[in-house]
């Protein structure tokens, strides 16, 4: 058996950040990661990078001439292969920056508790049990699976980790589920040239935002020949002379769609099932998640847990400063918890983007605020006329007593990087007036919040 100081399980944003730290302070750390194509965790590899990556390059897409759908295609495979280089690279980058420090062992197979300080490593070459008093839990999530007939069985079914590896563009593409990740895969593969429809089994898209901020990303995405059906069910998939055939009912009535491919957008789920979380004492909660307190303790003495894998949102950055919590509890003063990083922002990259940091106008309604909102068309924006990227809109919900943001939407170009400025202003306790008075720089999409938050 081998003894460490501390066991990371995963190799995502916060436990590769954390090894680091522990590594630098002189601990001998083991970093156990399942397989050799997830060294850097999700972000890296089937996540953040790779999507955005293509996303850019379906804007480029969109803005080139040719018509011809093989001359799409052929931009998709260069694509596609640039996108596998970019992330080869980030790969090999993050597991030389761990395996290369003397104090610091990768191991690469399946870690599964045998108690709350034993690790047993299953890989090929055997297994291999490992103890530290210090675990840390990092194995992020992984796609849901509905249980549609003949999904499993379909050739031509993905998840949004599978698609990823799609070498061709679809001509016809199916995606089931209208949320986040749907809408932003739907909103690439239409801009790459696919025929895109969208299968939503609820009676509205993206439920969390407000009615109108919904109803502007559908008209955008619809402007791009994305087709939608909502208040479906997807009945069953089959595959049939080298395509997908879906069957749905919609209004009681029974439908089907041909596909070239099926994107399975329904969620994703703590990917928990191979830890044997039971024999070190660790509980979940009612979906899967690993339970733990406000500086990230599980149940069980010594253990942790960072990123997807505890539950909340699904970001990079919230695992990054999951190893904030963590380190401040383990060498600094321990003030730090997950209730001081509110509010949190998130940004949608369909095109243009879609961000949000605060209360909706409906959230601050029903929590008896007294607001007003303003809204501002982004065609009014000039450095959106520059950009000739004039969709979308801009909203602001302000506390009409205390002049408090109590939100922002930003449906519009640059959203990911101006909501950030939102995001300061509101963690300081700025007032409204504050970025009504604001000098920003001329032209840029900042600048529209001195009328926005007037």
């Amino acid at each position: 058996m081998e003894k460490y100081d501390a066991i990371v399980i995963g190799f995502g944003k916060g436990g590769k950040t954390l090894a680091a730290d522990l590594s630098g302070r002189g601990r001998r750390v083991a970093l156990i990661e399942r397989s050799e194509e997830m060294y850097g965790g999700t972000c890296i590899n089937v996540g953040c990078i790779p999507t955005k990556f293509l996303i850019r390059q379906a804007k480029a897409a969109a803005a080139r001439p040719e018509r011809d759908f093989e001359a799409k295609r052929d931009f998709y495979r260069r694509a596609a292969a640039a996108k596998d280089e970019l992330t080869a690279s980030l790969r090999a980058k993050n597991y030389r920056s761990l395996a290369d420090r003397p104090n610091v062992d990768v191991y690469t197979g399946t870690g599964s508790f045998v108690s709350a300080d034993t690790v047993a490593v299953s890989s090929a070459a055997g297994k291999i049990r490992l103890t530290a008093p210090l675990i840390f839990i990092d194995t992020g999530a992984e796609s849901v699976v509905p249980p549609i007939p003949g999904i499993r069985e379909s050739r031509f079914a993905y998840t949004s980790t599978s698609i990823l590896d799609l070498k061709e563009l679809p001509h016809r593409l199916v995606v089931v589920g209208g949320g986040y990740i749907g809408l932003e895969f739907a909103s690439m593969f239409a801009s790459f040239g696919s025929a895109v429809t969208v299968l939503e089994g609820g009676t509205e898209l993206i439920p969390r935002e407000d009615r109108d901020i919904a109803a502007e990303v559908r008209r955008v995405l619809e402007k791009k020949g994305i087709g939608f059906r909502t208040g479906v069910r997807v009945e069953s998939v089959r595959d049939e002379s080298g395509e997908a055939v879906v069957a749905y009912t919609a209004d009681g009535t029974q439908e089907e769609i041909r596909a070239d491919a099926v994107l399975l957008a329904t969620g994703r789920r703590p990917a928990t099932a191979e830890l044997n979380l039971e024999a070190a004492g660790v509980e979940t909660d009612d979906r899967g998640a690993v339970r733990v307190d406000e500086r990230l303790r599980t149940t069980a003495p010594g253990v942790y847990a960072l990123g997807d894998v505890k539950g909340g949102p699904q970001f990079t950055y919230i695992s990054l400063d999951d190893y904030r919590i963590v380190r401040d509890h383990l060498f600094g003063e321990g003030k730090r918890g997950t209730k001081d990083r509110e509010p949190v922002s998130y940004s949608v990259f369909i095109d243009p983007p879609l961000s949000r940091i605060g209360m909706s106008e409906e959230e601050a309604r029903r929590a008896g605020r007294n607001v007003r909102v303003k809204a501002v068309r982004v065609d009014t924006i000039p450095r959106a006329r520059t950009l000739g990227d004039t969709e979308g809109q801009m909203k602001a919900v302000i506390d009409a007593e205390t002049d408090e943001i109590l939100g922002c939407t930003l449906f519009c170009a640059e959203s990911s990087e101006a909501v950030n400025t939102v995001a300061v202003a509101m963690k300081a306790g700025l007032k409204a007036s504050f970025l009504r008075d604001f000098i920003f720089t001329h032209p840029s999409m900042s600048e529209t919040f001195n009328d926005l938050f007037e």
